[in-house]
């Protein structure tokens, strides 16, 4: 079914009736309840408002799926549930049958498929690894970086320690941290708090300084051409597109724009799940590049030539061989095994088990997290944790593996949504028991009918403002839903949106080509985001002493400081212009910049800060735009 702009407006009195039976889901303002509320005894009450729904179910990590009951006169839904050790859970509400986040809540857990939101229950006097504390806190950059091995721009973040912007000369060893199966490179900053966890390390003196590096491990995802459906390709090692992207193409790219110590004794890889499988493999791999090697719930491949059949040079070249996973994993079995026969061929390892933390989850990964930081870059940490690594636990023939039907679970038949090309996006929704699913868009003046498939998945076409970014959702049932199987999301406040974003557009990073960019940061603790152009030695103050060009963007009403970005693309709109040389370097800010204006006199050369507001502009459409054309005013001050 295709539809354009202008036969909507046909149907724009019909529309009315239905979008206000959609907005009706949703409590009317001040009667909407807390959604989640952690209670002293350790338990946890979910409730939820929502007076169209017929059946809604919790599915949190601690509990799984359980069945929430809705009061006659209040209309709430609600459970309570547990209790819980403190941690972070992952968790959403089941609505007839459909998985929607929790639209009250601001954190989620990044994904190419699933949609979750994060339950925190808080520990007692900062008790947990992740915990964020009053201690200094490093930087973390999202960098982009062009790929030959891809052909096309792949991205990941760095973390760098609370003195890597103090002392210029200093050099840091690097570890690269590879999240799991379906995550994105955000998973290891947003979920496994990685950047948390190495600051109250660093301020206990229990972890050597480093930077963390987070790779995105499923760049088949950003090749022009994607491999057939089937292949599976994520799950294959050894002369894959990631084992090529990472050694040839972001590790050089970080060695040429960080402050690193670049030789063998000074790099370690590590990864969750499959990002462990990949850590492993390439590692095992590289030994003359990497000495610590560390898997969280996995195991790689037994066929690696001249690494298992020469134990002496192995066991000699590594300094840390590190394995942790879950009795209750359902990859136990197969890590267990490989365990095994690391100590068949005789190759040392460290082994740690868990049996307490829901088997292959996020829990674990930041617990085994912790443990192997102390480690890394510590020689004589590694070395006495090596000697005291004990043998794999015997094989009692009942472990979980890794089978067909796991692979089928992991990988089920793909649905693809949105599926651009150069007149149309389709988009796609699976519900096989709704009634109606509408699409609802900023671009559209109100929400268009879907069409079921006999396989129950609901699809509309449109063709106008394709290559146009905009915020989108489904409306199923009444109840709004984001896009099960778009990786983007709107980092809104309250309902997530998914975003479109053709990659043939104009400011796509997808085909900007081989071309310098600069870097984004998003710190939490102050609720700022900045960008900063390529410019001399990335600093804000270049020797010649030319200020850059300032411009502070104001967040509209319902954004966060990443929405100017992730959604407005303000840093691939800047990257393109200041290499087309259309717009000088600049800084691009969600601050308030009060910094600057106590700034002493003389500190800096005159400057002069843009500002744009968000709120300005009905669509993010028109905000980009007005954001285009005040970096290109710059170039002729």
């Amino acid at each position: 079914m295709k539809t354009s702009i202008f036969s909507l407006r046909k149907r724009a009195k019909v529309l009315t009736l239905t979008l206000a039976l959609g907005a009706a889901a949703w409590a009317q303002p001040g009667t909407t309840p807390q959604s989640v509320i952690c209670n002293d005894d350790g338990t946890v009450t979910f409730q939820y408002k929502n007076d169209k729904a017929r059946e809604v179910q919790v599915d949190v990590q601690f509990a799984g799926r359980q069945a929430m009951k809705k009061d006659a006169q209040t209309g709430i839904w609600s459970v309570t549930l547990g209790p819980a050790a403190p941690d972070m859970y992952p968790y959403c509400f089941v609505v007839d049958g459909v998985s929607i986040m929790d639209p009250q809540c601001d954190q989620y857990f990044p994904n190419e498929g699933f949609k979750n939101s994060l339950l925190e229950i808080p520990s007692r006097n900062g008790s947990l690894a992740h915990d964020i504390r009053k201690v200094p806190h490093g930087r973390i950059e999202y960098v982009h970086y062009y790929s030959k091995s891809l052909g096309a721009t792949n991205n990941a973040i760095v973390y760098l320690p609370p003195t890597y912007m103090m002392n210029r000369d200093k050099r840091y060893p690097v570890f690269y941290l590879i999240s799991g199966t379906t995550d994105t490179e955000e998973v290891y900053f947003k979920v496994g708090r990685v950047n948390y966890i190495m600051d109250n390390l660093l301020a206990e003196h229990a972890a050597r300084e480093m930077i963390i590096v987070l790779p995105y491990g499923n760049p088949y995802k950003l090749l022009p051409t994607v491999p057939a459906a089937g292949g599976m390709p994520q799950t294959q090692f050894g002369g894959d597109v990631f084992s090529n992207d990472l050694i040839n193409d972001l590790m050089p790219y970080i060695e040429k724009n960080y402050r690193t110590i670049n030789n063998r004794d000074h790099r370690a890889i590590g990864g969750f799940s499959r990002g462990g499988n990949q850590a492993l493999f390439n590692g095992l791999s590289h030994i003359d590049k990497f000495s610590y090697l560390c898997s969280y719930s996995s195991f790689t491949s037994t066929d690696i030539p001249k690494v298992y059949d020469d134990a002496g040079s192995t066991n000699a070249r590594l300094h840390l061989f590190w394995l942790g996973v879950g009795t209750d994993d359902f990859l136990y079995g197969n890590a267990r095994d490989y365990m095994a026969f690391l100590d068949k061929k005789g190759i040392r390892s460290v082994k740690e088990y868990t049996n307490d933390k829901y088997g292959h989850t996020w829990m674990n990964a930041k617990y085994f997290l912790d443990k192997t930081l102390r480690l890394l870059f510590n020689e004589e940490a590694s070395e006495l944790a090596m000697r005291k690594g004990e043998p794999a636990k015997e094989a009692t023939g009942q472990e979980q593996q890794f089978t067909p039907g796991v692979m089928a679970r992991l990988f089920p038949r793909p649905i693809i949504s949105p599926e651009y090309s150069d007149n149309s996006i389709i988009f796609r929704c699976k519900a096989p028991d709704a009634q109606q699913v509408l699409l609802e868009s900023e671009l559209l003046p109100q929400p268009i009918a879907m069409q079921k498939d006999a396989d129950g998945i609901w699809s509309v076409t449109l063709t106008d403002n394709v290559m146009e970014t905009f915020k989108y959702c489904f409306i199923v049932d009444g109840t709004q839903v984001a896009d099960a199987y778009n990786m983007y999301l709107s980092p809104d406040r309250g309902f997530k949106y998914s975003i479109a974003s053709n990659p043939g557009a104009t400011y796509s990073f997808a085909k900007m080509g081989n071309i310098e960019h600069g870097r984004t940061g998003y710190d939490l603790n102050s609720g700022e985001a900045w960008y900063m152009s390529p410019m001399p030695e990335m600093s804000p103050f270049p020797t010649n002493r030319v200020m850059p060009s300032f411009i502070q963007l104001i967040p509209g009403k319902d954004d966060t400081m990443e929405s100017w970005f992730k959604v407005g693309g303000a840093d691939a709109i800047a990257d393109k212009l200041v290499s087309e040389g259309k717009t000088p370097p600049c800084i691009i800010t969600t601050s308030t910049l009060e910094w600057m204006k106590n700034m002493p006199k003389g500190d800096a050369p005159e400057f002069k800060v843009h500002t744009l507001r968000a709120d300005k502009y009905k669509t993010w459409a028109e905000r980009r735009h007005a954001l285009e054309k005040l970096l290109l005013k710059l170039n002729k001050k």
